[in-house]
């Protein structure tokens, strides 16, 4: 995927969700060409009564937002019901708001998404910065994860559409060496090469608490967006599949990009 187009964004009238639509408003509105889709989860709701709070989140759009908007609802509610509706459709990206929790080995709706999506899935968390601004992504790898470089081209897409610079960010969470192995050379040319001008640099950074040290180089060095390969983590050296990425989606205040592999 060379270029973002078609938007879903989950929304069940919380506050939440709210949140995740707003950003999504902010992140896919500007662009020509584009298709948000606002995916009600709800049973409550008549159709007219959907298409009139469907009315009301769309009334203060400006000349500003060029974007397609439409709604549809999610039924069952829930989110294999999100997965059944978007199966046929695979929209490029799934943007949704989260609550999180404090539990680190809690789970959410949104979690739970996240990884068993076969699609990229952004992650908009409550607490987020209220005003827009994406200039500086930080994507988190292992020393040995990059598989295959298509799995770039979400990220590369998202950085194009706002001229962001994009770090890769490396934990060194476990005694060994790190930066100069065949397959770390090889990341680091595929990187260079599929990422173009918009690759700023690699860091590593030694912290034993992998998500700490996350969270520690996100504030230091204020990123708009952390992302990440949700599905990539039984061939790292972080921790079990998933893990990290669950982890992330609960207790990140900083939008996640968990892109599909």
């Amino acid at each position: 995927m060379n270029k973002l187009a078609t938007y879903w964004v989950p929304f069940d009238f919380s506050e939440a969700s709210r949140r995740g639509l707003e950003y999504a408003m902010d992140f896919a509105g500007p662009k020509k060409g584009v298709s948000l889709r606002i995916c009600f989860i709800s049973e409550k709701e008549t159709d007219e009564e959907l298409q009139k709070a469907f009315d009301a989140l769309a009334a203060p759009l400006g000349k500003g937002f060029r974007a397609q908007l439409s709604w549809t609802r999610i039924s069952p509610p829930s989110v294999e019901g999100l997965l059944e509706a978007s199966r046929e459709a695979q929209p490029d990206l799934v943007i949704v708001g989260t609550s999180g929790s404090a539990d680190p080995e809690g789970t959410t709706k949104t979690s739970k998404l996240v990884l068993a999506a076969p699609y990229p899935v952004l992650v908009v968390p409550s607490n987020a910065e209220r005003e827009f601004r994406l200039k500086k992504i930080a994507l988190v790898l292992g020393p040995r994860e990059i598989d295959d470089a298509n799995d770039l081209a979400t990220l590369l897409a998202v950085a194009r559409n706002y001229n962001a610079q994009v770090t890769v960010l490396t934990i060194e969470n476990k005694p060994q060496t790190y930066g100069y192995s065949e397959e770390e050379e090889r990341n680091e040319h595929l990187l260079e090469y599929y990422l173009e001008s918009f690759y700023s640099h690699h860091a590593y950074i030694r912290n034993e608490d992998v998500v700490q040290g996350i969270f520690d180089y996100v504030d230091q060095h204020e990123i708009d967006m952390i992302a990440i390969f949700p599905r990539n983590h039984s061939r790292s050296e972080y921790t079990s599949e998933g893990r990290l990425t669950r982890i992330l989606a609960l207790q990140s205040s900083t939008p996640l990009l968990a892109i599909e592999s």
